[in-house]
């Protein structure tokens, strides 16, 4: 396909304007905007679901020059709605099958790039993530205020529905071993069957539950308790996705349905439910946490892991869900990371200790959840 081309702009909802280079898919793009600080892995950025509804902006000025490839897609299909950097780059990997413009021109995504994403971030953070979108310079500003002002706030929007799968599967795909570095893996032991709920989960969840000794069947997010119960599991996940945890639908008593009936684990969208489910509340972020070197802290002896994030909601501190010890925080704004509960041999992190993109410091908590599962 031939590349969408031409003078646009980008146009938040307060005003605020930048004057770019369109490509990729005709405009517009409309989402909340957000923005990622990692150096690296834009292709999974891309591909998690838990972009939903957003536009992207990345921090690092030079994006686009390990091109796009098969083998690290994170879910079936791009599903954020637009996505900016400073500077796009001809891909020079040997990996790659497919220019990042080419690609997001297939998959009908458009794209904004010269201009100073710097400032954009800056912005953001002193005000907060805003609705926004992505518009040809042929679209009046005012036409272009209209769109933007129609667009639902992210707040309230139950996204998880949006991105999840049509039917259950099940899932026995592992990582090369080369890319496992350290983490532990579970070759030739017992096998626990965990019913993971996709919320909009990575594909390197879904590697990772196996290669410590899972055999992994992913249910939609609106599956009944009675359909997962009839798998007969060992233990339940619950994903990451994305927009608001309070308007997933059915997601609290789903998981209040299993709160002490069989080891519970969560990841970002599934920490935040298994609080709710657990009493407590969630809360928007000013500017959300997205990036590949954020720092949390273990409250049991200070170790601190270089962690992976991508949430704009977090688990409020008042009141804290019943029966929890908070785990981690954050040194960045000391938010909570992680979540405990002894008497429900449950536990739920915010971050993303799957990687892909990032740092392995955390890859361990998936053989932690075999362990609770009996070994």
């Amino acid at each position: 396909m031939t590349n969408y081309t031409s003078d646009g702009y980008l146009l938040l909802e307060d005003g605020r304007i930048w004057r770019g280079n369109l490509y990729g898919s005709p405009p517009p793009a409309l989402g909340e905007v957000v923005f990622n600080t990692g150096m690296s892995g834009y292709q999974e950025v891309i591909y998690d679901p838990s972009y939903w509804g957003q536009i992207v902006v990345m921090t690092v000025p030079h994006i686009g020059n390990t091109g796009v490839n098969r083998e690290d897609y994170e879910s079936v299909r791009p599903f954020l709605s637009g996505f900016i950097a400073r500077a796009f780059e001809l891909p020079s990997s040997w990996r790659s099958e497919q220019s990042l413009e080419n690609h997001l021109t297939d998959h009908a995504i458009p794209g904004l790039s010269g201009i100073d994403t710097r400032s954009v971030t800056r912005h953001l953070r002193t005000v907060g993530c805003l609705k926004g979108g992505v518009f040809s310079a042929e679209t009046s500003l005012e036409a272009a205020r209209e769109q933007v002002e129609a667009h639902p706030s992210i707040s309230g929007i139950d996204g998880a529905i949006k991105v999840t799968c049509p039917k259950p599967f099940d899932w026995n795909i592992t990582n090369h071993p080369r890319w496992s570095g350290l983490l532990e893996r579970a070759e030739g032991l017992k096998k626990y069957r965990v019913a993971v709920i996709d919320y909009g989960v990575k594909a390197n969840i879904l590697c990772r539950l196996v290669e410590v000794g899972c055999e992994v069947r992913v249910f939609p997010c609106n599956s009944s308790a009675e359909e997962v119960a009839e798998f007969n599991p060992d233990g339940l996940f619950l994903s990451n996705g994305p927009a608001d945890p309070a308007a997933v639908a059915g997601a609290v008593p789903f998981s209040q349905h299993f709160l002490g009936k069989l080891p519970i684990f969560g990841i970002c969208l599934g920490h935040q439910l298994l609080a709710l489910a657990a009493g407590g509340k969630t809360y928007k972020m000013k500017f959300g946490h997205r990036g590949i070197n954020h720092p949390v802290a273990e409250r049991a002896d200070g170790r601190v892991l270089v962690t992976v994030h991508n949430h704009g909601f977090a688990v409020a501190d008042d009141p804290l869900p019943k029966g929890s010890v908070v785990t981690l925080r954050s040194l960045n704004d000391n938010s909570i990371e992680g979540l405990d509960f002894p008497d429900l041999n449950a536990f739920s992190v915010q971050f993303h200790p799957e990687a892909s993109p990032g740092p392995h410091d955390a890859g361990n908590l998936f053989m932690e959840f075999r362990k609770r599962m009996g070994g």
